[in-house]
């Protein structure tokens, strides 16, 4: 059984590993050596952020979400559970706060623009850069 719930400072370590496990199974795209600058900013951020959880019967988290204001920064689950509905459920989460909601993907991660469009997201422009000017294209979307 899945609950969800707001992140304690104890949880960081373990969505650190979420974030490792899911960006290892779908950012493929990534050169090694941005792979391993964009873990190192995760790790320094990341623990501390206000998230949503998804956790099992053993309160382990296995899916995070962070948004802030009306945008939702990051969504990962870990592939062990991907495809149970878990990421659908923390962006239907999202949505009840900030009906408005807003998020960016990777151009590149065509499993995740799939996702948010079946969720009802539109695009809504594009940047050839990432947030930390790196040249990963990002699709601006938001809730239709």
């Amino acid at each position: 059984m899945i609950s969800y719930r707001q992140s304690f400072p104890d949880d960081g370590d373990r969505v650190v590993e979420i974030w490792r496990r899911a960006v290892d199974a779908t950012h493929d795209f990534l050169k090694p050596e941005d792979r391993a600058a964009i873990e190192a900013e995760v790790a320094g951020f990341l623990p501390t952020a206000p998230m949503w959880l998804a956790v099992g019967d053993d309160d382990v988290a296995v899916a995070f979400m962070f948004v802030e204001g009306a945008h939702m920064q990051a969504l990962f689950v870990d592939p062990d559970h991907r495809g149970t509905g878990v990421g659908r459920n923390l962006v239907t989460l999202a949505l009840a706060m900030q009906p408005n909601l807003t998020t960016d993907v990777n151009e590149q991660n065509a499993q995740a623009l799939g996702f948010y469009e079946r969720m009802g997201f539109v695009p809504t422009g594009r940047s050839e850069t990432d947030g930390q000017g790196r040249s990963y294209p990002l699709i601006h979307l938001r809730k239709a």
